[in-house]
């Protein structure tokens, strides 16, 4: 207990599975934590955790949104220590049954919303010391 003790991580895809129980963990481990989703489910696992957690609405795949839970996780936190890249789908259909619209949302959330999320933290840790970029992938 309390290994995070003093940093301040964001978790996307936090509103409910991998993404709620990382935000537990991490809180847990003492960290403050911003979850992120498309899903106002989030919201609950927020407040579940208490006051070290906050809930940002948020589409991976857009860099206005990142923007907005940078600029508000360091307005609640002031810093950025961790970020978690957890949010993803997989929607599997045979290449004769995948259409353009589901390529390019594959596209969007599991590639472009990793990078987006990498370079929106980058100067945040760099004044905070540094930091870790957790992509995770899954099926």
């Amino acid at each position: 207990m309390g290994r995070l003790t003093g940093k301040v991580a964001i978790i996307t895809g936090a509103a409910r599975g991998q993404g709620a129980a990382e935000a537990k963990l991490f809180a847990d481990e003492g960290a403050k934590v911003v979850l992120t989703d498309l899903s106002a489910d989030g919201e609950a696992v927020a407040k579940d955790i208490g006051p070290n957690a906050l809930f940002v609405q948020h589409d991976v795949s857009s860099k206005a949104a990142w923007d907005t839970v940078v600029a508000a996780t360091v307005a609640r936190f002031g810093r950025i220590d961790v970020l978690v890249n957890n949010a993803g789908i997989y929607r599997p259909h045979s290449l004769a049954n995948t259409d353009e619209a589901l390529f390019e949302q594959h596209y969007r959330i599991n590639q472009l919303g990793v990078f987006l999320g990498m370079q929106a933290v980058l100067e945040p840790m760099k004044k905070a010391g540094g930091g870790a970029i957790v992509n995770i992938s899954s099926t």
